[in-house]
């Protein structure tokens, strides 16, 4: 893909309005330095130098999703603790339309806590008491999409397993928007078993996948478009799902692309160097999705995910990339 289309496809980009409906999280990380081990049991004493916060879950798609235009929302169950708080404030920074967040008192904002020294993760510890909607914050949100469908260009799903999402809800959502005519993409997750009916586009991960297809699973071979067993799960989820694309992301074998009225499509990854895996499937369904709905075909919009996945791998953190660092990608693949 040459780096000129991709810089109309920029453009475009910047003109798309996305919803992301899924499970919200504070994604905190600890700073700091090992020197010593403890006293008290074998484990290391870690001195805090600093901490940080970013939208975790399904805010970090939007949070990648705004990089590049300037119209995000994102529906989602937070609390009214301090974390909701400070989850809603870095959200607001972040230029994220809240109109369709839910807050229930009774709920726990997730917290994601990584301690981290020497650039390694030592740690990490989560904050949850998973908890669905309730029917009367279902009938709201329902609601919620309809109101803002008439100003939306797609809708994505990012489903951590949380609670929040489930069959009546999802094909709710997703019915309103096949009948509008938007865009409905879905990155799912095998705990919770939900069929992606009347989805523009699915992905999953590898480990996903198999266990979405109730697979045993297989070590990659070198080569995925001769891999039977992934091409085995990628034949059966789109016979179950019946989604128009399915994407499994592969991490350093890239992706693969499936879809209803073609070959499989090998997209191999561009990563240099990973850092740090947390959150790269956020982008890749973020960019995957504003690709598609930028006019970009499945194939094009496949690479334009590969690549900027290639570079958030790259940097520690919850980490995003920008318009710029996206297309130094591609011109430095065309050198």
């Amino acid at each position: 893909m040459k780096p000129k289309r991709v810089e109309g496809l920029l453009r475009e980009f910047s003109r798309k309005r996305i919803l992301v409906i899924g499970d919200l999280m504070l994604d905190e990380f600890v700073w700091g330095r090992v020197s010593r081990i403890s006293p008290e049991a074998p484990v290391p004493v870690v001195e805090v130098i600093r901490e940080s916060y970013y939208p975790g879950g399904a805010a970090n798609v939007a949070r990648n999703v705004k990089e590049f235009t300037p119209s995000v929302f994102v529906m989602g169950l937070i609390g009214e603790d301090i974390y909701a708080q400070k989850l809603k404030k870095l959200l607001q920074e972040n230029g994220i339309g809240l109109e369709a967040l839910q807050n229930d008192p009774s709920f726990q904002t997730i917290v994601k806590t990584r301690i981290i020294a020497r650039q390694q993760q030592v740690v990490r510890v989560d904050r949850e008491r998973p908890q669905p909607l309730s029917e009367e914050a279902q009938a709201r949100c329902v609601e919620k999409v309809r109101e803002l469908l008439p100003q939306l260009d797609a809708v994505i799903f990012e489903d951590y397993g949380k609670g929040l999402l489930h069959q009546t809800f999802v094909d709710s959502v997703a019915a309103l928007a096949k009948d509008s005519g938007k865009l409905v993409t879905a990155d799912p997750n095998p705990q919770n078993r939900l069929i992606w009916r009347g989805m523009t586009a699915v992905k999953p991960n590898r480990s996903e996948a198999f266990a979405a297809a109730s697979q045993t699973w297989h070590e990659p071979e070198p080569d995925p478009l001769r891999d039977a067993p992934l091409l085995r799960v990628g034949g059966e989820l789109l016979l179950t799902w019946k989604p128009d694309l399915l994407l499994i992301t592969l991490g350093e074998q890239g992706m693969i692309l499936f879809d209803q009225a073609n070959p499989p499509f090998h997209i191999p990854s561009r990563a240099r160097e990973v850092y740090d895996l947390s959150g790269a499937g956020d982008t890749a369904i973020g960019l995957f999705t504003l690709a598609l709905a930028s006019g970009a075909t499945a194939i094009e919009a496949a690479e334009i995910s590969n690549h900027a996945s290639s570079v958030v791998v790259g940097k520690l953190g919850t980490a995003t990339l920008t318009p710029v660092e996206l297309l130094e990608s591609f011109y430095q693949r065309n050198e």
